[in-house]
């Protein structure tokens, strides 16, 4: 399994830029993964829109959700040209209401699926997921602490798993949901100064440090990053509470996601 960063920003990008916006990929299975503004074009740069099978939204707020706009647009087009057989999978939050019938009303380009409406496994500690499949990819969604409904997802194949946080503050069930993972793809909105104003739904780049380190996992990449903000002190501040040396996403990078 692949990953790459097409857009790291929020809640707006910086200059050339992207918010939040990434691409999986397991053999012939592409799944865009978040799809904030910019992210669209980002991810044509990488991979032939026609042949996704699957995009995964963890909430509706603009910064992770803009361009399903453009996408919709790009699939019903594609399907008109004869240049794809049926429309996209689309993995989203059944809430805000508004916005999800805004969403479901695109039959031209996407088969909704509501996260809320997936099954669900215990994944451990006593924490509830929601588990879909796409392809070879096995995701699991837990619930986020963000103002709106959110989640964190796990996607795994046979050689590896990586988990991305969404926008949450810390929580239990994310710490449940990435524990061991071979990378953990977390937010780090803010400084040490924002503690008081990230609180009620995001995280410190310190803040996802400590939770990658009480998770075990392999390998921490920080993302959903303030475009005003040093890009050297979220690192630091990560990996001293990671206690282990961060990585910061960059836009185009590529990480194998491998146990």
């Amino acid at each position: 399994m692949q990953l790459t960063i097409l857009g790291r920003n929020a809640p707006y990008p910086a200059p050339g830029g992207a918010c939040s916006g990434y691409l999986i990929q397991n053999g012939q299975t592409s799944i865009m993964l978040e799809a904030g503004n910019g992210s669209f074009g980002k991810l044509c740069k990488h991979v032939d829109f026609r042949r996704l099978a699957a995009v995964v939204i963890t909430h509706l707020h603009p910064d992770h959700c803009m361009d399903l706009h453009c996408l919709r647009h790009a699939i019903a087009g594609a399907i008109r040209d004869q240049k794809r057989t049926g429309p996209l999978a689309l993995f989203i939050p059944k809430q805000p209401d508004e916005k999800f019938q805004q969403f479901a009303k695109y039959k031209d380009a996407f088969i909704i699926n509501a996260i809320e409406d997936m099954p669900q496994v215990n994944i451990g500690g006593g924490t509830q997921a929601h588990r879909a499949r796409v392809g070879r990819l096995q995701l699991e969604f837990t619930p986020n602490n963000h103002p709106l409904p959110a989640y964190a997802v796990s996607i795994e194949d046979e050689k590896g798993r990586m988990v991305f946080s969404g926008d949450t503050a810390r929580t239990k069930q994310l710490e449940d949901l990435a524990r061991g993972a071979n990378l953990f793809l977390c937010e780090a909105s803010g400084l040490d100064k924002d503690v008081d104003f990230v609180k009620k739904g995001h995280l410190t780049a310190r803040q996802a440090g400590e939770l990658a380190k009480a998770a075990g996992v392999k390998k921490l990449v920080i993302t959903h990053l303030y475009p005003e903000y040093s890009i050297n002190d979220l690192t630091i501040q990560a990996s001293e509470g990671f206690q282990n040396a961060a990585a910061v996403a960059k836009e185009d990078a590529k990480y194998n996601v491998s146990k």
